[in-house]
């Protein structure tokens, strides 16, 4: 077992707060229950995945949300950088605040144990002063991992859902004196053509790739 920690920031599946940019051409409700299917994927494979410590830092009420095996805490107001600092911090506190934490949403819900595993590994072999990163292909990050708290602050200073969000994030990790070593490439979910190609990535009998599929078929099957 990996003595790092694994942090999940997610909101909770709200109708109208969740995945918004996936409407149109899904409703606020179909938007939901995509972000709800992704959210069990993810903790699924951070269940899997053989660590110290699990945290979901979660925006909202729990609800239906399965975060069984997880130290919940609740997101700061503010924007996401922000938001993602504070995760960061709250996670990395008390015993814990020299343990390597990697961070990852709920927008990349083929992620893997193996995949979560890996990451860790390369977070853990790296020198102390490393971050590691894992870019989306829009620009943006799905996965970063630190070995201490203080960089995390840095965060609060990076625009984000942006074109050069992952290049404005390294290059502030560099700048308070960062190595930022490479994790493998995903595509995440923002808009209704990624939720149809992160689900064809996720396996057959997931939630996602089960829920995309019903959503699709119903956008298919409406009158024009």
């Amino acid at each position: 077992m990996s003595d790092a920690q694994l942090l999940v920031i997610t909101k909770a599946p709200v109708p109208g707060r969740s995945k918004t940019r996936l409407t149109p051409p899904c409703t606020p409700e179909q938007a939901a229950a995509i972000a709800a299917a992704a959210v069990g994927d993810t903790l699924d494979a951070v269940r899997a995945t053989p660590v110290a410590r699990r945290v979901v830092a979660l925006d909202g009420a729990p609800g239906d949300l399965d975060l069984a095996g997880c130290t919940v805490v609740p997101q700061v107001e503010g924007d996401l950088g922000r938001r993602l600092a504070a995760a960061f911090d709250a996670a990395m506190t008390g015993a814990d605040a020299a343990r390597p934490t990697l961070l990852i949403g709920m927008d990349t819900p083929q992620v893997t144990a193996d995949l979560l595993a890996g990451c860790l590994d390369r977070l853990v072999a790296a020198d102390p002063g490393s971050a590691v990163l894992g870019v989306a292909p829009d620009g943006g990050w799905w996965a970063l991992g630190l070995r201490a708290p203080a960089p995390a602050a840095v965060l609060a200073e990076v625009p984000m859902s942006r074109e050069d969000t992952a290049e404005r994030t390294r290059a502030a990790l560099e700048h308070v004196g960062l190595e930022v070593l490479d994790l493998p490439v995903l595509t995440d979910i923002d808009h209704f053509p990624d939720a149809i190609a992160v689900a064809r990535q996720c396996r057959p009998g997931t939630r996602t790739h089960r829920v995309v599929a019903e959503v699709a078929a119903a956008i298919a099957g409406r009158p024009d």
